[in-house]
């Protein structure tokens, strides 16, 4: 965006945007109702509110955003159609908003785009074209696609009326929180913080808002040490709603005025507050949304906000889609339940003599530790015995201690046990 576009939306009525698109956004966008986490608060020790966008009609926040973009324009720019460029939440949110307002949605995606999320917005009506082999090329195939066609072009968060239909987040949290200090909201092109941080400032500026990033997401970080928008020589995270390698113009011009402090959050703890999301509040949860929770145990840490107004802070992270395929979600879940201790495998070294598979079964099952999977191969022996056979055990456990225990007996008994995982 250019330096003259972003000084005139610097320059907006912001209240009266937000309103608008607060007006634009009812009877169609669901108000997601705020659900309190005993769990997280007890570990951060804050009282902590989640604001679960995964519950909105089509599993994500960028529905809001899309719709208020759409629902703006003239019927002349909706009669050319409408073009954008996503691989997977903001497509959706354009395919179902073109859909409501009447207007036809082509989506570009990249080639690499699971087919369920290409089905879930050919479903709203769209016309999906795979192009590219990753987003930055998709993005470019779209944007000649509005230029050829003339089509209207709907970023996926460089946009201001896009991110004012985010801003409604905020909003809806200041009405239904009336105590609330922090918000804490998660970190890619810019869309979602911005827009929330632009409402929280415009209606209650006494209310922090805090961005959150995966540690290999570094565009933000650097940007702003810079001073101006750095595009990340790479992003190297499993949150792919957040992982974009160039924030956006006008949101990183909001952004340096508006956001209050910046964290970072590591995979495993994303992974770990997937499940825990799961087990807890039977909420699915994909990465990006994750990441805001998982920024929770690191705010007495790293935010300054925090360190300079000690003592229990209200906050309400923005859980901001659900959008997860399950295989991701079978791969979290075992992720996260090794970092849990509470699955283990090891490799022992067995005589090939009778017995010794016996022997090792009922030691685990005195120890109570569930057998998941054995894998009894002659042919990965290491030849420390003669005809030896090396076992692969993976067994469920119930913690770091109980690991510790079984490692410790069967080594007691005189087997020489290396832990895998």
């Amino acid at each position: 965006m250019q330096s003259d576009e972003v000084q005139k939306y610097l320059l907006s009525d912001h209240r009266a945007e937000l309103l608008a698109a607060e007006h634009r956004l009812q009877g169609t966008v669901r108000h997601t109702r705020i659900e309190e986490s005993q769990i997280l608060s007890e570990r951060s020790g804050h009282h902590v509110l989640l604001k679960p966008e995964n519950l909105q009609l089509t599993g994500s926040f960028k529905l809001r955003g899309a719709y208020n973009k759409i629902a703006s324009l003239s019927q002349e720019d909706l009669d050319k159609g409408i073009v954008t460029a996503s691989a997977g939440n903001h497509a959706q949110g354009v395919a179902f908003a073109a859909r409501e307002r009447g207007a036809q949605a082509t989506i570009v995606m990249p080639q690499i785009t699971p087919p369920l999320k290409v089905d879930a917005t050919r479903a709203y009506g769209a016309e999906v074209v795979l192009q590219g082999n990753v987003f930055d090329e998709s993005f470019a195939y779209a944007q000649r696609l509005s230029t050829e066609r003339h089509m209207t072009f709907v970023h996926p968060f460089d946009d201001y009326q896009v991110l004012c239909g985010q801003g409604t987040i905020a909003m809806e949290i200041l009405h239904d929180v009336p105590d609330v200090t922090d918000v804490v909201v998660p970190m890619g092109g810019g869309g979602l913080a911005a827009g929330v941080a632009l409402a929280i400032k415009t209606f209650r500026p006494e209310v922090h808002v805090i961005g959150a990033t995966p540690v290999g997401s570094p565009a933000w970080r650097e940007s702003f040490a810079a001073g101006h928008v750095v595009e990340a020589e790479q992003v190297n995270t499993a949150a792919e709603g957040v992982a974009v390698k160039r924030p956006g113009d006008l949101t990183f011009a909001l952004l340096r005025e508006y956001l209050d402090d910046i964290v970072q959050v590591t995979e495993r703890d994303i992974s770990e507050m997937i499940l825990l999301m799961l087990e807890k509040h039977k909420l699915v949860v994909e990465a990006a949304g994750a990441v805001p929770l998982a920024a929770l145990s690191q705010l007495d840490m790293q935010s300054k906000v925090f360190q300079s107004e000690p003592g229990p802070h209200v906050i309400v992270p923005i859980v901001s889609g659900g959008n997860i395929d399950t295989v991701t979600i079978g791969a979290v879940i075992q992720r996260g339940m090794i970092s849990r201790g509470r699955i283990m495998q090891f490799g022992v070294e067995l005589p090939d003599i009778p017995g010794q598979l016996a022997k090792i079964a009922t030691l685990l099952a005195d120890l109570r530790a569930n057998v998941i999977e054995l894998n009894h191969d002659q042919f990965k022996a290491s030849g420390h015995y003669r005809n030896g056979v090396l076992l692969e055990v993976t067994v469920e456990t119930n913690g770091p201690d109980h690991i510790a225990q079984v490692l410790d007996t069967l080594r007691g008994e005189g087997f020489r046990v290396e832990q895998v995982y």
